[in-house]
This record gives structure tokens, sequence and C-alpha cells, in this order.
């Protein structure tokens, strides 16, 4: 057995801490790298896209459902959460195999590396900040166990004191200088060969000094057992000990009361607190600025200010007023119209793509006579008309709120596509994002006459970014992810059977029809309210059929007919409202249901949104006091 294998087996706290900072580290610098390069290739950032692109639609959904809004913010915690885990695991290996834990650092660039040139509008720099930052992460690793244990032997910690030249079997001598009052240790090594041949006791121990102390004097061996100097009066030690290199063989070459020190297998190497914590202090200073900074270069590529400094153009086809009572204007029922910050937001981006309109261009080709390529200042100059339209995301589960509705202006879609020239048996448009995500649109839904447009406005103000400054699509009757997309800067007219949107190859339909659906606001589910005359109220939606009647009943008693708002046209939701309803002392179930106006009323049979939306009429309980 090597006697210096000197491990830092204790202080697991120590351990776990290094890991957690080198791996902070890591992911620092390589938040640097990726603000300089592209923040979507961020290690974070870039598996996360992963995750979500490998994300069966069943977890997908139970996302959305338990987390809304802030799925994705819980997604990233949850892989920040994963690391730090990970990271304090490699720190507790590096006690007994720091290369091994180095490993484990390169092996997660690796994997962050591959997720970020695998992206749809991956880059092969995009490589660099993964790579960049387990670089970092593992030196930091590497100097942290270093500063923790500075005595530990190579491969677990790193060496001070191991002479490079001491054969295999040897001990290690230290020797110490009492009078050192500040605890230094000279340089000076000696070993004693450890095979039996060359042992000076049966036992194969070495001893500490080498020769004899004074005449006759005794010297204390390796196991701890004591045993007579070979020489008396300056005589050499017995065969097998070893002097220092150099070292005259007399007693009194070695000053009196310099007693020599050895560290054998047994023995756990000194911990340094206060080197640790110091080391530990500059790690997390590192791996702050360098997040920070990174966040920082990242936002230079903001087109907040585009987007501020842009002069909408005049509608050439203004839409209409909204008809009077086009909303009740009740407390807590949605308003007609949606304000911007209040608009459900859906999509695949960690990142909100930040894309500059004075460089944006939209590519139009495939199955068509004249591929187009045209700028958003071509855009802007065609004729613009407004329109009001409602969303939805296929993702909306019976009662949810992934529904909105807006008045939008842009493009017709279909006088862009006209100009490309669509060839017979094109069936398809397949639209890309950006950041390369895709969407398959029927090609007879855009060019049958409805308002699909390439919009360029959201209720009066220019897209907001995380919407799809600066054009995203909008086609009335299909579901987003058919229909909707942001930051759309490709369409390539194509036919289903030849080519696959993002979310066909995870089990969603490839065409989604918008199903009539609708929704109780008021009371809120769960809530408690006063007995007496309360009013039933919500929003039914049936894009490009309308919605022709709302009915609603109470504890499974008779239906009775809604009020229903005024509406622009078949392209929005619908306010309705039961106002008399006497509410008496209990519990009670609302229930609501819609009928389109093709005379087609919404099933009551629950069915979840996979694969191509949610059906079931909306069921509420309240309890009345």
């Amino acid at each position: 057995m090597n006697l210096n294998q000197t491990r830092p087996r204790g202080q697991a706290w120590a351990a776990a801490l290094i890991g957690l900072v080198a791996g902070a580290v890591a992911l620092g610098i390589g938040q640097l790298a990726a603000g300089l390069l592209d923040p979507k290739a961020s290690p974070v950032i870039a598996v996360g896209d992963a995750a979500v692109d490998r994300t069966p639609a069943a977890l997908k959904e139970w996302a959305i459902r338990t987390f809304g809004a802030s799925d994705k913010f819980v997604l990233i915690s949850g892989i920040v959460v994963v690391l730090a885990l990970v990271a304090a695991g490699l720190g507790l290996l590096a006690r007994r195999r720091a290369g091994y834990a180095t490993a484990g650092l390169l092996a997660f660039g690796v994997v962050g590396a591959v997720a970020a040139v695998t992206r749809p509008d991956g880059a092969v720099l995009d490589v660099l900040p993964s790579a960049a930052g387990a670089a970092a992460g593992a030196w930091a690793l590497r100097i942290l166990v270093r500063r923790a244990w500075p005595d530990a032997e190579p491969g677990y910690g790193f060496p001070r004191y191991d002479d490079p030249a001491a054969p295999s079997g040897a001990a290690t001598i230290r020797e110490r200088d009492p009078q050192d009052l500040h605890g230094g240790e000279d340089l000076r090594d000696s070993s004693a060969a450890g095979s039996p041949a060359g042992a000076s006791s049966a036992t194969g121990s070495a001893w500490a000094g080498g020769s004899a102390t004074g005449s006759g004097g005794a010297g204390r061996s390796a196991t701890g057992s004591s045993a007579t100097g070979a020489g008396v009066g300056g005589a050499p030690a017995a065969s097998g000990a070893a002097m220092e290199p150099g070292e005259p063989q007399d007693a009194e070459a070695r000053p009196a009361g310099r007693p020599a020190v050895m560290r054998g297998t047994a023995e756990e190497p000194e911990f340094d607190r206060r080197a640790l914590l110091g080391g530990v202090a500059a790690g997390v200073v590192v791996a702050g600025a360098g997040g920070l900074i990174g966040r920082a270069l990242g936002g230079r590529l903001d087109v907040s200010t585009e987007r501020a400094k842009l002069a909408l153009p005049r509608a050439a086809t203004p839409a209409k007023p909204l008809p009077s009572g086009v909303d009740f204007r009740l407390d807590g029922l949605s308003p007609f119209t949606t304000p911007n910050r209040d608009f459900y937001r859906v999509d695949t981006a960690l990142v909100v793509p930040q894309v500059d309109p004075k460089t944006w261009t939209l590519k139009i080709h495939g199955m068509v006579d004249r591929p187009v390529e045209i700028t958003f200042a071509d855009l802007l100059k065609r004729p613009l008309m407004e329109a009001d339209v409602t969303l939805t995301c296929v993702s909306n589960d019976v009662g949810d709120n992934y529904v909105g509705n807006a008045r939008w202006l842009g493009a017709r879609l279909a006088d862009v596509l006209r100009d490309a020239g669509i060839r017979s048996g094109a069936d398809m448009l397949l639209s890309t994002s950006s950041d390369g995500w895709t969407c398959g649109t029927p090609v007879d839904i855009v060019m049958d006459g409805r308002d699909a447009l390439l919009a360029v406005a959201m209720n009066g103000e220019a897209l907001p970014v995380s919407h799809g400054f600066p054009v995203r699509q909008v086609v009335p009757g299909l579901y987003g992810y058919v229909s909707a997309t942001k930051w759309v800067t490709d369409i390539k007219v194509t036919r289903f059977d030849q080519d696959e949107a993002y979310w066909t190859p995870r089990g969603w339909a490839p065409k989604g029809p918008i199903k009539t659906e609708s929704r109780i606001d008021l009371p809120r589910g769960g809530s408690t309210i006063p007995a007496g005359r309360t009013a039933i109220a919500g929003v039914a939606w049936a894009q490009h059929r309308g919605v022709d009647a709302v009915e609603v009943r109470v504890d499974k008693g008779t239906w009775r007919q809604a009020r229903l708002a005024a509406v622009p046209g078949p392209d929005t939701w619908r306010q309705w409202v039961v106002d008399d309803w006497d509410a008496t002392p209990g519990k009670h179930t609302i229930e609501v249901r819609a009928t389109d106006a093709t005379g087609r009323t919404q099933t009551a049979d629950y069915a979840p949104p996979a694969p191509d939306g949610a059906t079931g009429w909306h069921s509420i309980l309240v309890v009345v006091k």
C-alpha cells in the first residue's frame, strides 16, 4: 500500500460547498460567454430548450395546468436545482477522486454544448458557453480542493510535500521546525523503503529519524513501537533506515529538538477552513459577476427601443367601432378586449427572441411560382387592415384562461401568398419562428376569405416583444399551435404528407380547428358568496362560426338561456350573463354550455386538451351564506 495516499475524507459539508461553488462558476462563466455570443446558447437555457423539445404531451399539459404562465420559470428553476445537487455530489466525489469529479463537470459541459448546437437555430459557436463554463468549473473545483486540503495526495488533493522521485511503497517524511512561530514546514523530505528487504524491523516499519539519538538513544518507529538505535556514539543507523538526501550520517548533524513527522495512510490531511472560505468567496464573486455581465451583454440585443420608436401606419381597412353592449363591464368578468399585459403567453421560448425590424425578412418559398422575400419596411407599405380576433391555445383546458381577444393590425396573409403564387396540390403552410419553432397551417383556411394576418400591432400598439414583435401570424378559427406563429421569418408552402410541424410528432393533431367552449367567470369557483340575487356570467367562443346561445343550470336543474353581449363578428368570444339567480344558503353547482352558429351545442363529455383541444362543460362549486 502506498503510504502517501492521504485522502481528504472528512468535512463533507466543505466538499459539497466546493461542488456548489464550482457549479456556480461554471454557470456564471457560461452565461458570460452566452452574453457575448447568443443568450440562447447559455447552458441552462440550451438544456431547458432541449427539455421542452423532448417533453411528452401529457407532461407538457400537466406543467401548464399546474404552473400556468410560470411553467418556464419552474422549468429553469428545476434545472438549476438539479445542477446544484449534481454539483454538490461532484464535490463529495472530489474528496476521493478529484479526477472523476472534474470529468463529471466536463461531461455536463458536453451535454450543454450538444443541447446548444442541436437547437433548430443553433450554430457551431454555440458550444463555447458550455465549454467555457465547464472548463472554469473544473478549474474552480481543483483550486478549491487544493485550498481546503493543501497536502492531500495527487488525484485527491494537490501535494505540497510529496517527493515525485520517491519509490513506490515509500512513506513521505515531513519535518516541522518547532521554532517556526508561523507553524511553517521546511522542504526537507526523506523516505524509508517499505519493502521487507529494506525494513529496519520485523514489521517493516521505517525509523522516523533514520539515525541514533546520542549514545545508545532510542528512536520511534512508524508503527509507534520503540527500538534501540543501531549505532552508538554517532554510528550509522540500522540497515534499511533512509537519511535525508545529502545529510551527513552523523547524529549531531541533525539539530537537537527537531523531530521528524511522518504521515501515513491512516492519517487524514489537514483541513484549512480559512483558505477554503476565502476561495469560496472568490468563486461566488466570479460566478455572480459572470452571470450579471452576461445578462447585461445579452441585453444589448433588446429590441424594446426599436419597438418604442416604431411609427405604425394607418390601416387601409380600419375595423368598425365596437358595437354598443359588447362588454357588460361586470367586475370580475373578462373584458371584451384583453389588455396586452394580461394576454396569455404559451410558447416554447425560454428566452424571448429579440428580432430587429431593420433586419427582419420573411421568406415565402416551396410550392410557389415566385419565391419572395419581403422586409419589414415592405410589409408596412402593403395595405394594412384591422380585425378583432380571439386567440385560443390548444392547451386550454375546460374553464382555463389560455384565451384572449385583441384588435390586430396587419397585412392579409392571403394577399402575400397570392403574390408568390401557390401551386396546385399545396395544402400546408409550414411557418417558422426566428427561434426555429414550426407551425403547420391549412392553406384552404387562410385562403377562404377570413381575416388571416401577418400582424404588426396589437390593441393599437406595436406587438409586444413577448407576443411576436415585429411580425406574427393571426388566423381566426384555429388553435395557436397551427396558426399563430410568433416572430415568424419563413413560410414554406408544402403538403401535410410531406412535412410536419413542431407539435405533430409529439402527439398533437396536424390540424386544430377550435371547438365551441364556454367558461364561468362569475362567481369564482370555490368562492363563498352572500345569499340573494347574484349574477352568473362568463365568456364563450367558437371562432369563425360565432356563438348563438349560452345556457346555464344550477344543481342539475333546468337549463336557462343567458343574455348575450353584442359582438363585431364571428371571430371573437362573446360575453354572457344570467343576472337574476336567487342564491340560497348552501353549496351549489353551476354548469354552462354554448351553442355555435352552426347549431352545434358543446358536448358534456370531457376530453383533455391533447391531441386536438379539450371538450366538456365548465362546472364550478360555490358556497352561499
